[in-house]
């Protein structure tokens, strides 16, 4: 795995419009996807011979080191999902995105978002191989709550049988993000109307146990609620 790998290696996802908010970064992809939960994946599926788009949110986990090219993102989903039997092996999009913000311009052509956002396309192929499974199982478990899967039992074989698992290569993608306050007409700011931004973050409340859950709440469970509760770092992204 390299982080020095250019984002946006090709054509299609090589950002157009906005380029000023474009992240050119692998190492940000990287903290973004370790910030967000949940992705959407983008496919195309067919119904009495008829193809529609469909995008769905999905878990995800993210193996740097990954077989494949650029690391590799893993997407949950049920064997008899429609949507993730149209996925394998053909071309998906998948997105995450991070709201940060609301801006309030002094118009309303103005107005906008911050927030950091990726896109990744490529070639989705079910992951058959039994031991990569159970680590990319391990791995999304683990995205929600760190350490999580090392405490649990193993796997049933029916259990197994039940998931699939897609893999989506990260070596193409762009990102794009978006900080900071309204980028304001001067004759706006001079009529003097007030502009500026409400910053957003998540907010967590302390673990609930099942009313039949044995003993004292988990470490691994107790310390990813600090860790969501504490503000993520905001870096300063162009306008």
């Amino acid at each position: 795995m390299t982080t020095t790998a250019p984002l946006s290696p090709t054509p299609r996802t090589t950002v157009g419009r906005g380029r000023n908010r474009m992240v050119d970064d692998r190492a940000e992809l990287h903290a973004l996807l370790a910030d967000a939960l949940v992705a959407h994946l983008g496919v195309t599926v067919s119904r009495d011979g008829v193809g529609h788009p469909l995008v769905l949110p999905t878990a995800y986990g993210v193996d740097l080191d990954g077989p494949d090219e650029g690391g590799t993102l893993y997407l949950h989903g049920s064997v008899a999902a429609g949507w993730l039997r149209a996925s394998e092996d053909a071309t998906v999009c998948v997105t995450v995105t991070e709201l940060d913000g609301l801006v309030a311009g002094r118009s309303a052509f103005h107005h906008s978002m911050n927030y950091r956002s990726a896109v990744v396309i490529g070639t989705a192929r079910p992951v058959d191989d039994p031991g990569e499974r159970r680590r990319a199982l391990d791995l999304i478990v683990d995205h929600m709550i760190p350490g999580r899967s090392a405490t649990l039992r193993a796997s049933t074989r029916k259990e197994l049988a039940a998931t699939a698992v897609l893999a989506v290569p990260l070596h193409e993608a762009s990102m794009k993000a978006r900080s900071g306050g309204p980028v304001d007409e001067p004759s706006d700011v001079e009529a003097g109307v007030w502009g500026g931004h409400i910053p957003l973050r998540r907010v967590v409340g302390a673990p609930v146990p099942d009313k039949d859950a044995a003993g004292p709440v988990p470490a691994d469970v107790v310390r990813r609620a600090a860790d969501l509760q504490a503000p993520a770092p905001r870096l300063g992204f162009g306008t």
